[in-house]
């Protein structure tokens, strides 16, 4: 059973909402999931024994190498989120056109900015449908939450199995990513053994309280190790409506590494990777803590004058890649130098 954040009187399934609600049938309790297979590489959007693109780097045609002293664990964010009703909760775990847009998204745009860090594993699994944080239907949704962080987690154990061999790793998740990794962190690493492997949990775009965690506490300095990092990035002055805020919530400052309420200028961002791949936007996006939320000022880029959105969800990650790609690689780093 997946162990929600509560808070504020919903959780960290159900609280994050979004401007998608549709009437669906209820969730099918007669259908059979089988056990997905992650001994077959295709079931990995990431993985280090096939060249995929969490292997880019930008701006650059070189890949990242294998041959790191981490591993990263990366869980993507909801992609399943076509508008049609007809749709089920959760998709096929072969869905080709849907493995195509993770790979070409999240994976290359999300996950390759932890390369520098550690060999990176992205499992597929079956991700709830978009409207799963919006609908009334909450019964349907937490099934559809359910099956997915099964596939997570069994593609966890999996990695601890065969591939982990001692090696200290990161997990690092974005939004419904986020959903599953909380639970999965407090299921298999707080509080043991494991939480010393833990370098640092980067768990990007959904509230997650300073205390969701019995023994692993907010990382309060660039260098701090076994503990976790977490923001939700909105325009300056914006305070969304719907969404917890306050100081209980966990927000870094992806510039400075902190949890103060420092403003942090532009030109100490190292560059944000956004439409073009390839191509690095340096000192655009500056960062500040306030009330649960973090406040970036909307940055100049091509065509931003159509970006008008104060929710800056979708490039949470993207907005701060090079200091994330860095600081992910300084812990990695410090842990080597802590624990060997």
């Amino acid at each position: 059973m997946i162990q929600n954040l509560k808070l504020a009187g919903c959780t960290l399934l159900l609280c994050y909402l979004h401007p998608l609600l549709h009437a669906q049938a209820p969730f099918d309790d007669t259908v059979h999931f089988d056990p997905i297979d992650y001994n077959n590489l295709e079931y990995w959007a990431a993985h280090p024994d096939k060249r995929d693109n969490a292997d880019r780097i930008p701006g650059t045609e070189l890949l990242s190498k294998n041959n790191l002293d981490a591993d990263v664990f990366f869980i993507h964010p909801t992609i399943y989120s076509k508008k049609d009703d007809r749709l089920p909760w959760n998709p096929s775990i072969d869905d080709k056109e849907l493995n195509e847009k993770v790979d070409n998204s999240t994976i290359l745009f999300q996950a390759s900015a932890f390369n520098a860090a550690g060999r990176v594993f992205a499992p597929r699994y079956r991700q709830a449908h978009l409207r799963s944080y919006s609908t009334e239907d909450k019964v349907s949704a937490e099934k559809a939450f359910a099956l997915a962080y099964t596939d997570v987690k069994n593609a966890f154990e999996h990695y601890l199995t065969y591939y982990n061999h001692g090696r200290p790793f990161i997990i690092a998740s974005h939004s419904q990513g986020t959903t599953h990794s909380g639970p999965l962190i407090r299921e298999f690493i707080d509080g043991t053994s494991l939480q010393s492997k833990l370098v640092a949990a980067y768990l990007i775009g959904l509230p997650v309280p300073k205390t969701y965690f019995k023994s692993i506490r907010p990382c309060l300095n660039p260098d701090d190790l076994n503990c976790s990092i977490s923001w939700r990035t909105f325009k300056r002055d914006f305070i969304p409506e719907n969404r917890p805020l306050g100081d209980s919530i966990l927000v870094t400052n992806p510039l400075s590494w902190k949890i103060d309420t420092t403003y942090i200028a532009k030109n100490q961002n190292k560059g944000a990777v956004l439409r073009n791949f390839d191509k690095i936007l340096y000192k655009r996006v500056d960062a500040q803590v306030h009330n649960g939320i973090l406040w970036a000022t909307k940055p100049r880029f091509p065509w931003s004058f159509l970006f008008r959105r104060k929710n800056y969800h979708i490039a949470d990650i993207n907005f701060f890649y090079e200091n994330i790609r860095e600081n992910a690689k300084e812990r990695v780093e410090r842990w080597i130098d802590v624990y060997r």
